[in-house]
């Protein structure tokens, strides 16, 4: 008698053996955080792209400082890889030196600080910036603060001549040791305190300020440089545009309001938002995405609340220049912003959700 093919010795059909597949065991698992789908984008990317966007504005303070902004910008980023380095062999750990963060903290404080710092400045604020800014608090991603501008802060505390000494520019001839002179919020600021108007405080024009032919930090001249830089990473996808927008647009709310209540003594909102360092907070300090928010209505009161902080200070706090301790307090508030504007999951009860928020 002939079987056919899968079939048994009383000739009734069988259904072919399934093969048993070994168990499986936690060994063969690969097991990562989420995400698990990626833009692409890793640290060094982003840096690098941040670098390429402070590029025109390095330029810009190089071409007017000269001599004096180059050897700040070299020592803070060399203070600042330094300090890394330091930190990371303190606590045992790999430096972290090729992600190019220490880079970027470097040219943000230089950029922050005036072209005629002295060298022993630049160190400490160095210091400063990667060890109380940064590494305290574990490294890169679990700072609460921006690193240059906690730097920056300690510095105008605790060293204010030297913080508030502002070099004339005269071009890319500039010696080290130029003449010095006051910011235009600096020079407004004064006069108005004197009992003067804003006319006589001698402030140079827009145009100046669009181009950066003014007094002031090293990288917070040029207005113009800064802008299309902060464009620049907006295209990337490096940051979003809510905190600037709100940043720039609360500011002019704020100062155009006390504009039109008193032109005499108030400056207009375009000297505010060219002048000084707002444009390098709005595009390059406030969107650091470690010490920002993460929702987009976070974001968009996260900006509007540095605008509206940074316009306080100015006109009516001690200092002509508030964006550092705006986007400092902003910092701080980061965390309740993003606790009373996280997204509610599709399908739960608004009750249920406010609970589970005040719980």
């Amino acid at each position: 008698m002939t079987l056919e093919p899968g079939s048994g010795p009383d000739g009734v059909p069988r259904e072919p053996a399934t093969p048993v597949a070994e168990p499986i065991t936690p060994q063969d698992l690969i097991v990562s955080a989420s995400p698990h789908v990626h833009a692409g984008q890793d640290v060094p990317w982003i840096m690098r792209q941040v670098l390429l966007a402070l590029l025109p504005g390095l330029l810009a303070g190089l071409w007017f400082f000269g001599l004096g902004a180059l050897r700040v910008l070299v020592l803070a980023v060399a203070g600042c890889l330094a300090c890394e380095w330091a930190c990371a062999r303190l606590v045992k750990r790999p430096a972290t030196l090729r992600d190019y963060s220490a880079v970027v903290t470097g040219v943000l404080l230089a950029m922050n600080l005036p072209s005629g710092s002295p060298w022993w400045l630049v160190l400490v604020g160095s210091a400063v910036a990667i060890g109380l800014g940064k590494a305290v608090y574990g490294g890169l991603g679990y700072n609460p603060f921006n690193p240059a501008l906690v730097a920056r802060v300690f510095l105008l505390i605790s060293f204010p001549v030297q913080m508030t000494t502002w070099v004339v520019p005269q071009g890319p001839g500039t010696a080290l040791d130029a003449a010095t002179g006051a910011t235009p919020l600096g020079a407004i600021k004064e006069a108005v305190g004197l009992g003067r108007t804003v006319a006589d405080a001698g402030a140079p024009g827009l145009r100046d300020l669009l181009v950066g032919n003014v007094g002031g930090s090293f990288g917070e001249v040029s207005a113009l440089a800064l802008l299309l830089g902060g464009l620049w990473l907006l295209w990337r996808g490096v940051i979003r545009w809510q905190v600037p927008v709100a940043f720039m647009a609360a500011t002019a709310l704020v100062t155009g309001v006390a504009y039109l209540v008193d032109p005499a003594h108030y400056a207009s909102p375009l000297v505010h938002l060219l002048g000084g360092g707002l444009m390098l907070g709005a595009w390059f300090m406030a969107t650091d995405m470690v010490t920002s928010p993460v929702t987009r209505r976070g974001l968009l009161i996260f900006g509007a609340g540095c605008g509206l902080l940074t316009a306080v200070i100015r006109l009516w706090g001690g200092y002509p220049e508030g964006v550092s301790f705006a986007i400092l307090l902003m910092n701080a508030a980061t965390p309740l912003i993003d606790r009373w504007t996280r997204p509610r999951v599709f399908g739960e009860a608004r009750k249920l959700y406010r609970e589970a928020d005040a719980a």
